[in-house]
């Protein structure tokens, strides 16, 4: 099973120096990607037009709270609620 849960763009004016860059979450239940077999949370990142190019990390569910706990730390950070 592959999933995807959400992608966009991130969020800087585009130029030669900081080119465009998509992410993508979604989930996969490949077994060659986990020692266990056991489905990850995928989070892709590439350069916007480079598609296939990108970064891809298989996050086991510990991993991907991990992540989300410093993206809420750093939203905090800024001033900004981390949301649900």
């Amino acid at each position: 099973m592959r999933r995807s849960i959400d992608d966009a763009l991130d969020d800087h004016p585009a130029d030669e120096e900081f080119p465009p860059v998509s992410w993508m979450v979604g989930l996969n239940d490949d077994p060659d990607i986990s020692t266990d077999g056991s489905p990850r949370v995928s989070l892709t990142l590439e350069e916007r037009g480079h598609a296939a190019r990108g970064v891809v990390a298989y996050l086991a569910p510990d991993t991907a709270r991990r992540l989300r706990g410093a993206i809420a730390a750093a939203l905090r950070e800024v001033g900004e609620h981390p949301g649900d």
